[in-house]
């Protein structure tokens, strides 16, 4: 279904007390954000928000940053959230390749990959959210022994990202290919796409990683 775009929702974005326009006004201020020096957890695709949103409001003890570059999509998500705000959330707009420019190297703990694009045509494969490419960013942004948690319906792009996971300095901890019938299931948070995929039958694909530092390659180019 073709998502029917909200005019204006550029503008209204940023009347939404937990949106961020410009979150590079940010880079080695998060704490003064925050209001506390609380770890940092990372959404990037955050959809509607039901996912970060819940997590947000069960973990107060964690801040978490938003990352949705679709402006009528973030428009959704900032609706769905209380008036009276969620202090530990910030949501922003800026596509993933920017994510150096507003964090830095080590300062995420955790980050999420919900049902990213698979882009499923081969010529396309840089642009998806495991790519090496972007596997080399998280190893910069996660600190030593950080985890990434990757979840997808999509079979294909998941043996893809197994892969290239393997060929990286993440260390596969945990997978699934069928996550509501795994031991993995336990503390499980549902994206919309989720529970949507789930009620249709489809297994639901999901990984987690952990960063070894030590294994990270510094004099080899990325292969995209």
């Amino acid at each position: 279904m073709r998502l029917r775009s909200i005019p204006n929702a550029k503008e209204m974005l940023p009347t939404f007390r937990n949106y961020i326009q410009d979150p590079r006004l940010f880079k080695d201020k998060w704490s003064s954000y925050f209001g506390n020096s609380n770890e940092i957890h990372l959404e990037i695709g955050s959809g509607k928000g039901e996912f970060i949103i819940t997590l947000a409001r069960n973990n107060p003890g964690i801040n978490y940053i938003a990352v949705e570059r679709c402006h009528t999509i973030a428009l959704k998500f900032l609706r769905k959230i209380p008036e009276s705000g969620l202090p530990n959330l910030a949501v922003t707009s800026l596509d993933a390749d920017y994510l150096e420019e507003y964090l830095n190297e080590g300062e995420v703990s955790r980050l999420y990959l919900n049902f990213s694009d698979p882009w499923p045509k081969k010529k396309h494969a840089k642009r998806r959210l495991t790519s090496p490419r972007y596997l080399r960013i998280y190893e910069r942004l996660l600190k030593d022994g950080g985890i990434i948690e990757f979840k997808t319906d999509n079979r294909p792009f998941f043996d893809y990202s197994l892969e290239q996971f393997g060929e990286s300095a993440f260390e596969i901890i945990a997978v699934t290919y069928d996550l509501y019938n795994s031991d993995m299931l336990e503390g499980n948070v549902p994206t919309e796409y989720e529970t949507r995929f789930h009620n249709m039958g489809t297994p639901i694909n999901k990984l987690i990683a952990r960063l070894d530092k030590s294994k990270i390659k510094k004099d080899e180019g990325v292969q995209e």
